[in-house]
């Protein structure tokens, strides 16, 4: 009783000391926990067991809704805010059973890709955004780029002469990337070996999705039509979904409606 009654009283009163070792641990909100329990008469009455669980689930939660902020930061979205539960479904053609299970990003962890294709305004990057703040979510690496901004990237470290290398590395290394504007210009032989080597590097190791204008069968062309197209291809849609992203203009939809 003695030993309980110990630790309770070190739960409810925690000196400077105490205070700057848990911020040396990073656990802050820890601190913040404490102060908040202390505050209500009703958490100092609970068994300290039940205090314990309580301070361990805040923390937990604040750990992760941190590490969710960051994932969701450090993804670039070009539609930040693209909420799974916002995407409209009426009269697009959607297929709303593959989304939901799209949804639960367990093709992630199959490292299989996505392949949004439609037209200009149907809402492709919302989509993709979608899915990727899903990922977030469940604590996984995410990033978005379009390819132009991928390549000028790419442009960039050759002139600076610091190589391509680490760039692919970079990019290699997210569990989910998301290529928006995928086929949107004519690639140089050099561009088009850097996209094969990046999706060989991604190859069932992780996730991909691509947002295009273009129908999979137009892609051999726009490619280059030679053997690296058929390699590139053959790494994207061998393990992928495919989903048309609807008949509507979404942009000039919500436009009328705001």
């Amino acid at each position: 009783m003695f030993v309980v009654h110990h630790i309770m009283e070190g739960i409810t009163m925690i000196n400077d000391e105490t205070r700057r070792k848990l911020r040396e641990m990073a656990l802050e909100e820890m601190i913040t926990a404490l102060d908040l329990q202390n505050k209500d008469s009703i958490y100092t009455n609970l068994p300290f067991d039940e205090r314990i669980k309580m301070l361990v689930d805040y923390v937990y939660q604040e750990k992760y809704n941190g590490k969710v902020k960051r994932l969701l930061k450090q993804a670039r979205f070009r539609i930040p805010n693209a909420e799974f539960n916002d995407i409209y479904y009426p009269d697009r053609g959607l297929d709303r059973d593959l989304l939901l299970e799209l949804s639960t990003c367990q093709f992630i962890h199959n490292h299989s890709n996505i392949i949004f294709q439609g037209f200009t305004g149907a809402g492709k990057s919302f989509l993709a955004c979608s899915i990727g703040r899903q990922a977030c979510k469940q604590s996984i690496r995410t990033r978005y780029i379009r390819i132009p901004d991928l390549l000028m990237e790419r442009d960039e470290a050759v002139e600076e002469n610091r190589g391509i290398g680490k760039l692919l590395k970079k990019y290699s290394n997210y569990r989910l990337l998301l290529l928006d504007e995928w086929l949107l210009n004519d690639y140089s032989d050099e561009e088009l070996h850097f996209l094969f080597e990046l999706v060989e590097r991604r190859y069932d190791t992780a996730s991909t999705i691509f947002c295009t204008q273009y129908k999979v069968e137009d892609w051999h062309g726009r490619l280059g039509g030679g053997v690296l197209a058929d390699s590139i291809m053959d790494r994207i849609i061998h393990k992928s979904h495919q989903l048309y992203s609807g008949d509507i203009n979404m942009r000039e939809f919500l436009a009328k409606r705001s």
